[in-house]
């Protein structure tokens, strides 16, 4: 049984500040945030680091061509680290007037000049500082169109998961939709249109439901991304046990970004909510059906010969027989893929397994 662990983690870290109760919620903070912000493209030469007037010790502030003042948050100060060559980790234990010598110095001398995006928040916050084609995907276009596909989150037939497949209150303190000035995450499932399954699990009949995370970040710390599966149920901590048949669409921040949200992302979104329980079920039906004349084989030519004896190994270990048909190499290989420590190469093989089902 595999576990997806990204839902859980968000549970456990996120203040009270960053929890919702709705989608709609939701979109008010991002749309207040959105409507506070401004984005610009200056001049690297034209960036000048302070100390803050009223902490000239630790405070730090940031300068532009219009000679206001703005804080970098935390993510922000990062970016400007890294654009002037030095490590964040060090200049945030120096006195400020260091700290801004050092940016003002990498900014001004030891690299070439180049303009710089920022994302300025009405209040003198500098929410950002990233290169001057960052594609931008706005939080609040997102929500929008989950709001536009699935409605509140809270009451519609993909919402906030339940406990243990019972529905509950959502309430700040078990909700799965999250956000802050950093960043989003969102996590829906459909569990009462669940998919009949013959043979779920040692020959015994079962269901499944659907899911999917949605995340980004308009500062620059995080993709977008959609993460789609099928699930057995999310427990208290919001732990996914089960989970299979797991695909992830991903759209880096280049300057196209927006155009492939629109493009890409909506559409997927769309289908996968008036997407059909029977078509589906028939689909994993198929895959249960369709036996493999030389599983070795066939595993190898899609994962290498090594990966594939590791395939085969997960699923035994997992199902206690060895692997004879499509659905049996799914699962074998979403089994093997949470061994992976690498979180990116654990989404790329979740994903090759997953996309085993579209042979059938």
């Amino acid at each position: 049984m595999s576990q997806l662990f990204e839902a859980s983690r968000q549970w456990a870290n996120r203040p009270a500040d960053q929890r919702f109760t709705s989608l709609h919620a939701l979109g008010t903070h991002f749309s207040q945030l959105r409507d506070d912000s401004r984005a610009t493209v200056v001049s690297s030469r034209r960036v000048q680091a302070a100390p803050a007037r009223e902490d000239e010790k630790n405070g730090l502030v940031i300068y532009g061509p219009s000679g206001s003042a703005y804080a970098p948050t935390h993510h922000a100060f990062g970016q400007l680290s890294q654009l002037a060559g030095a490590p964040a980790g060090y200049l945030r234990t120096l006195p400020a007037p260091v700290a801004a010598d050092c940016i003002n110095y990498g900014l001004q001398f030891s690299r070439d000049v180049e303009d710089v995006g920022l994302l300025l928040q009405r209040g003198g916050t500098l929410r950002a500082a990233t290169g001057p084609r960052y594609g931008r995907i706005w939080n609040d276009d997102i929500v929008r169109g989950l709001v536009d596909t699935f409605g509140d989150g809270i009451t519609g037939r993909f919402k906030v998961p339940g406990e243990f497949g019972q529905d509950v209150a959502v309430t700040k303190a078990n909700t799965t939709l999250y956000g802050s000035d950093r960043d989003m995450f969102v996590f829906l499932a459909d569990e009462h249109n669940r998919i009949s399954i013959d043979n779920r699990r040692d020959g015994r009949p079962g269901s499944l439901a659907r899911g999917f995370f949605c995340w980004n970040s308009e500062v620059g710390s995080a993709t977008f991304g959609i993460k789609a599966f099928l699930f057995d149920y999310v427990c208290c901590n919001r732990i996914v046990w089960g989970a299979q048949d797991v695909q992830t669409l991903t759209i880096r921040h280049t300057a196209s970004a927006p155009d492939k949200f629109l493009e890409q992302a909506e559409p997927v979104l769309l289908a996968y909510a008036n997407s059909s329980a029977h078509a589906l079920e028939t689909t994993l039906a198929n895959a249960q059906r369709a036996r493999l004349d030389n599983v070795d084989e066939w595993l190898a030519k899609r994962f290498g010969a090594r990966t594939a004896d590791k395939v085969s190994a997960a699923h035994m270990a997992d199902e206690g027989r060895p692997i004879e048909t499509i659905w049996d190499a799914v699962t074998g290989a979403t089994a093997y893929a949470r061994t992976i420590a690498n979180q990116d190469a654990r989404v790329d093989f979740e994903t090759a397994a997953g996309s085993l089902l579209d042979l059938v």
